[in-house]
């Protein structure tokens, strides 16, 4: 009655070799049934029970327990959340590597991964024993060959993370238990479960999700790309307009008396804070572009203002300003006011940024493949933008401060042509980047 007793619970492979056996082959065939459960995906615990020694006094640490009695397997299975195996192929598509690193048995994790689709071989799983006192090099090839990871340790699992990050990898860890806590520590996203998940866990992350389910990581990646284009949308149409405006009237004081002011400061601050302005608001509500999910993963060293969008400013700011200038010009060697000029130049600007957007909308792929209709809130923006301006030019206040006036169809007609010169530009930039190899 006084004996006290030792109860173990574990990972099959450790249980039973704690266990004694009077039959030798009676070990084997548990360990043969362990692994059917776990080939079937389940997580399995041994369980055996014990006498514990009779001399171990009160402040002595108790030896590993021997010669128990198994009791039995216990088998338990997570089955896969719907759309987790297309959230995975969806990682695979944007670039996004998968890996599966658990304690599980390998079986087990073998069993998971092909549901996944991360494995479908005993020799493509790598475990824990395999990498003990591995050099770091060796973990780096590992993680290049490997996919998923059975039996490690949390200490093998922040190595893995380590490793990655050396290969160049940005690197997400999701993890729910005490276990993971240093992985997701090291990571440079450390993803935790909130419904789940452990305290130690959460605190140790950067992010927790609130469902538990692998697929809203996906949807959130999805959703930053989306975020991150419409900025570089935004910040292009507003700078490339802004370097036209600056670049026309640096032209027009470069040939010195031969063209009046071509636009008031008032009409500048128009252009950029109002018409501009509910443009660049509209077109940060642009949905996602097609295939959003099928580009590789950008680095996270890029700048904003990569090769690409310097090309693209460049160019957009040349045509706008050079056509401006041009048009002013003409108007001025024509016979028209300086004021009529001038109205009509603002027009024009107008009418550019109306064009414009519409090749802000994608930075590759040609606006005509785009229906203005799928976005609401930039159609109405555009013809808001454009009403307000017509309003200006019919309003006897707004035409004091603007220094505007009604112009007639014919010039209405003439500013819409030039103004479609920047969508020209755009649409053959686009396609000698293409031409050059460059993604799309």
């Amino acid at each position: 009655a006084d004996a006290v007793r030792v109860f173990v619970k574990g990972a099959p492979e450790r249980v039973l070799h704690m266990c004694r056996w009077e039959d030798g082959p009676l070990q084997e065939q548990f360990r043969a049934v362990a692994e059917q459960m776990a080939a079937a995906g389940r997580r399995v615990l041994a369980v055996a029970e014990g006498a514990a020694p009779k001399s171990l006094a009160s402040g002595d640490v108790p030896p590993p327990p021997q010669e128990l009695e198994f009791r039995g397997f216990v088998g338990m299975i997570d089955p896969l959340r719907p759309g987790v195996r297309e959230a995975v192929a969806d990682c695979h598509n944007a670039g996004i590597t998968v890996c599966m690193v658990t304690g599980d048995h390998p079986v087990t994790a073998l069993a998971i991964s092909r549901e996944l689709g991360l494995a479908d071989s005993p020799q493509q799983v790598i475990t824990g024993a395999e990498l003990t006192d591995k050099t770091s090099e060796e973990l780096r090839a590992a993680i290049r060959q490997g996919r998923v990871f059975a039996r490690l340790v949390p200490r093998q699992k922040l190595d893995l993370v380590q490793a990655a990050q050396a290969e160049g990898h940005y690197v997400a860890v999701t993890g729910d238990g005490v276990n993971d806590a240093p992985a997701l520590r090291a990571a440079n996203i450390g993803v935790a479960m909130g419904k789940g998940g452990t305290d130690v866990a959460r605190e140790a992350a950067d992010l927790v999700i609130s469902d538990d389910n692998f697929a809203t990581i996906v949807a959130g990646v999805e959703e930053g790309r989306v975020a991150y284009d419409n900025v570089r949308k935004v910040i292009y149409l507003l700078v490339s307009m802004g370097a036209a405006e600056v670049l026309l009237v640096a032209l027009a004081f470069a040939v010195g008396d031969v063209l009046p002011l071509p636009l008031l400061p008032v009409q500048l601050l128009w252009l950029n804070l109002v018409t501009n302005g509910i443009q660049g608001i509209a077109l940060a509500f642009e949905p996602a572009e097609q295939g959003i999910l099928r580009r590789r993963p950008r680095s996270p060293t890029e700048p904003i203002f990569n090769r690409l969008m310097i090309e693209r400013t460049l160019v957009a700011a040349v045509v706008v300003a050079g056509v401006g200038v041009a048009a002013f010009w003409w108007m001025i060697r024509h016979g028209w006011t300086a004021k009529q000029a001038s109205n009509s130049l603002l027009l024009l600007l107008v009418l550019f940024e109306n064009v414009h957007i519409g090749n802000c909308r994608s930075e590759t792929r040609s606006a005509l493949v785009t229906s203005p209709l799928r976005s609401p809130f930039l159609f109405f923006g555009v013809l808001g933008a454009l009403a307000v301006h017509v309003l200006a030019m019919y309003t006897p206040l707004l035409q004091k401060v603007l220094r505007t006036e009604p112009v007639s169809l014919r010039t209405w007609l003439a500013m819409a042509g030039l103004a479609s010169t920047v969508f020209l530009a755009m649409e053959l930039h686009k396609w000698v980047w293409r031409w050059r190899g460059n993604p799309s």
